[in-house]
């Protein structure tokens, strides 16, 4: 190779990552003594290029090695590439074609730059979230705790009798429009009932889909940010709930919408059902400013064109007065109440502004608060509307939500890309994201926003190909659920070993099937799960709340074959990544995706010092190292935790065999 340069490789970039402003980070590059080198610089470009001569600072017959200080003083992202300057030529070497960072390629012309996201030294996120298992709940769909399984009435609303019917799809007869207004009765009652079987999960946070009062099933249609809605509950009992809650060690996350509001809301008040003077009947409501009207009354701004959703003005006074900065405003009205932690709803189109004040908020009132943003993409380098986001810089979230991880994992159990892959688009993500945020990542394989997990790795067919009655019918056969389930297990114990917090969609862990919206929010199948995933689920949820370096140890994924990936995760000198005081540990964890082919593994752990490990899903089974290289055997869609720690089932007689 004529020139090198790894960004992931601390002797060509160091510190690794993602670094506070102030630090300085060396950059290094190895050159061939045949291109005749005549000057090599490092291109930097934040606000505007800046560039440096590199200096020469090792030689012999075959590399030279180049050095240089990238300054890093201001917050966002810093980017860079080389020039190479010979007597013949000029050379560029630049990141990848995907962007992903690590080994880069020598062009002749200018591509895609390097990145070195430059955050707040005082950037922290809670550690109580870095430690957590989350399971998000919608809440109409997961359980009636009326000891008489009453549902409240509500006018314009289909209600279900039985509690294991298909939700509502088809469009009604009268408008031609799908509406989300059939209900099966789930509340916050019901919740609370539930509780025991939550920590038994091993759960200690609920992420909610919005509970505030709003006239469909889903929420995001809000109608009153001050009140509970009634189907669900009130301000008493989600305040018992919280008090209950925080006895069974579990914190309560609620789902924040702020972009927008519903047309059917005290706020609009389009249908003049609330006791309020909304912004589509008067110029003179005190709401009229929120939002953007293009020809009032009835042409105006809403999300994605959906005229039941009204876009606000999220930087109106007002409404900033209203969410975020008054004493009793909705972001610190809620935390006061019990909740830990705000999800906010398509963060990407609400301004930085709003998210920084939005965050001063929440942690004046706690600072031990959690702020979740819905990004879908690489939440370091996103863009929106033409602006790169600020997200992860100190001063707005804390956490997004991981669906490239979901990615990640569909498509390596799924072929689509190869364990060489994962390794490289992980390793981006943690290159490029603040550890403090790379640690707190929710990671998540299903919403409600996405197909249940169980359907896609059953490689159920495009659900576009399909139509509505076919998806609401369709369930994968007994051969396909059988890989699938496999696929699943394999995919929970990954979730539940990898940096970050893993998250789980209700009734993942029961076997729920399903396609898009509104088939992945079928209810709970109480009293009809299917056992053999639910026990997987139990067993890895138990593994991870048991061992320290699965939660914040060091990460080092690398892929033996383009079928088995792998990871170390590890705590030395009794410190973890963020220097927190916490027991030695080292675990290897192993994943087969074949369906057909056993693998013989070696792992080098030489410079690790341990001499055996236990298989923890096995038994504990004790495998003795020869000469520090680990050796094991992979049977196709198996996975494997070796510990330098054993790991006892929770329960007596149990085991960890999946």
């Amino acid at each position: 190779m004529l020139v090198y340069h790894n960004s992931q490789d601390s002797f060509y970039r160091n510190p690794f990552g993602a670094v506070h402003a102030g630090e300085n980070v060396v950059i290094r590059i190895k050159i061939s003594s045949s291109l005749k080198v005549k000057r090599v610089i490092l291109r930097l470009w934040k606000d505007s290029e800046i560039k440096i001569d590199m200096r020469l600072v090792k030689a012999d017959k075959d590399f030279f090695i180049y050095e240089s200080c990238a300054p890093c003083s201001a917050l966002g992202l810093l980017w860079y590439y080389f020039i190479i300057e010979t007597y013949d030529k000029i050379y560029y070497y630049c990141n990848n074609g995907d962007q992903l960072g690590g080994e880069g390629v020598l062009r002749e012309n200018p591509m895609n730059s390097y990145q070195i996201t430059v955050y707040d030294k005082n950037y922290k996120t809670p550690d109580w979230f870095k430690e957590a298992i989350v399971y998000q709940i919608f809440v109409d769909r997961f359980y009636n705790g009326n000891d008489d399984k009453r549902i409240p009435f509500r006018e314009n609303a289909v209600f279900h009798s039985n509690w294991y019917e298909t939700p509502l799809y088809k469009e009604d007869e009268k408008s031609g429009v799908y509406e989300p207004k059939d209900f099966f009765g789930g509340n916050l009652l019901g919740v609370i009932k539930k509780l025991s079987y939550l920590k038994e999960l091993g759960i200690s946070a609920i992420y909610f889909n919005p509970i505030f009062k709003a006239n469909s099933n889903h929420k995001y249609d809000t109608g009153d940010y001050t009140k509970i809605d009634p189907m669900f509950g009130n301000d008493e009992i989600f305040e018992r709930l919280c008090s209950i809650a925080k006895s069974f060690g579990i914190r309560i996350i609620l789902d924040g919408v702020f972009n927008h509001t519903g047309s059917d809301s005290v706020y609009f008040n389009k249908y003049g059902r609330y006791d309020s003077i909304g912004a589509f009947q008067s110029k003179d409501s005190p709401y009229f400013k929120w939002y953007k009207f293009i020809d009032y009354p009835n042409i105006y701004e809403s999300w994605w064109g959906f005229d039941t959703l009204p876009n606000v003005n999220e930087l109106e006074p007002s409404y900033m007065d209203f969410i975020i900065k008054n004493e009793d405003s909705i972001a610190k009205r809620w935390i006061k109440k019990g909740a830990k932690g705000w999800r906010l709803d398509v963060v990407d189109e609400i301004p930085d502004e709003f998210l920084k004040e939005f965050r001063r908020a929440v942690k004046d009132t706690d600072a031990d608060a959690v702020i979740i943003g819905e990004v879908w993409e690489d939440a370091s380098n996103k863009e929106s509307y033409g602006k790169k986001k600020e997200y992860l810089l100190g001063h707005e979230l804390d956490s997004v939500m991981n669906y490239p991880f979901r990615n990640m994992i569909i498509d390596y159990l799924l072929y689509k890309n190869s364990a060489s892959d994962f390794k490289r688009r992980i390793l981006s993500l943690y290159e490029n994201y603040p550890k403090e945020c790379f640690f707190s990542l929710l990671n998540l394989l299903g919403s409600h926003d996405a197909p249940r997990i169980l359907t896609v790795l059953g490689e159920a067919p495009f659900e576009n190909s399909l139509s509505k009655d076919e998806r609401a019918n369709y369930k994968l056969s007994f051969e396909e659920r059988e890989i699938a389930k496999k696929r699943l297990k394999l995919a929970a114990l990954m979730q539940m070993t990898f940096p970050g917090t893993p998250c789980i969609y209700y009734g993942d862990e029961a076997g729920v099937e399903g396609y898009s919206d509104p088939f992945n929010r079928r209810t709970y199948p109480w009293g009809y799960e299917d056992s053999s995933i639910l026990s997987c689920y139990k067993k890895v949820t138990h593994i991870r709340n048991s061992l320290d370096f699965l939660k914040t140890g060091e990460f080092i994924p690398f892929a033996y074959n383009e079928d088995v990936f792998g990871y170390i995760r590890f705590i030395e000198n009794n410190t973890d990544v963020f220097n927190n005081k916490k027991e030695n540990g080292i675990g290897v964890i192993l994943i087969n995706r074949s369906k057909d082919k056993d693998y013989k593994v070696v792992v080098d752990l030489r410079n690790k010092k341990v001499s055996r490990l236990y298989d923890i899903l096995n038994y504990n089974n004790k495998i003795k190292l020869k000469d520090g290289r680990l050796t094991v055997v992979l049977h196709p869609l198996e996975g494997k935790i070796l510990s330098s720690k054993q790991c006892y089932p929770s329960k007596k007689g149990d085991s960890y065999l999946l």
